[in-house]
């Protein structure tokens, strides 16, 4: 059972509190796909967003695309993407990948008010993930799109249930406060 303090360590780091669902429509694009594959990763994205109850968009206003997945073979191909330092706001994020021997990144961008803007994942097809169901990755990748996790999570009914509580529109966009935690756990409850 996924109580408060659990919840609260989803979002927890370095002892700051931050829970941030998206605060705007998610207009997803993925790079790096064959057609078939695509089509997989679309239906998870729609799937997850549709049990959040969020909008879907074809393009944001201000980016064109805020949720952006890049799919490589290794690590080098992000060498491949113009601008990717100005993108991220990361310089050598390809080195530092192959360094960590990673298999996934994602980073967030937050509006003004701290909601979610903008999610890019960068995902290594070439290593861990080689043999990863394309069902399973596609959910998996979606939804830890989906909230300002701390560390990986992996899809479950107690977690669709957090994302679902965390998108109620009586719940606040961005909590910095771990007290957030318990109000999750009651919609949660709520909901069960």
């Amino acid at each position: 059972m996924l109580d408060a303090e659990g919840i609260a360590a989803l979002f927890t780091r370095e002892g700051q509190y931050l829970c941030a669902r998206w605060g705007r429509p998610v207009a997803p694009v993925i790079f790096g796909l064959t057609d078939e594959s695509l089509a997989v990763f679309r239906d998870a994205t729609r799937a997850v967003l549709a049990h959040a109850r969020h909008p879907i968009a074809d393009t944001d206003p201000e980016m064109g695309a805020n949720m952006l997945t890049f799919f490589v073979r290794d690590w080098d191909e992000l060498q491949g993407i113009p601008d990717l330092d100005r993108l991220t706001g990361q310089s050598g994020l390809p080195e530092r990948l192959k360094a960590s021997a990673a298999d996934q990144y994602r980073l967030f961008r937050f509006d003004a008010d701290g909601a979610i803007r903008a999610c890019m994942a960068f995902v290594n097809m070439g290593g861990a993930l080689a043999d990863a169901h394309p069902g399973q990755l596609a959910e998996t990748l979606a939804v830890r799109a989906m909230l300002s996790f701390t560390r990986d999570v992996v899809p479950t009914p107690e977690l669709a249930s957090l994302i679902r509580a965390a998108y109620d529109p009586v719940m606040p966009a961005v909590a910095t406060d771990p007290s957030h935690a318990l109000r999750l756990a009651a919609r949660m409850d709520r909901e069960g």
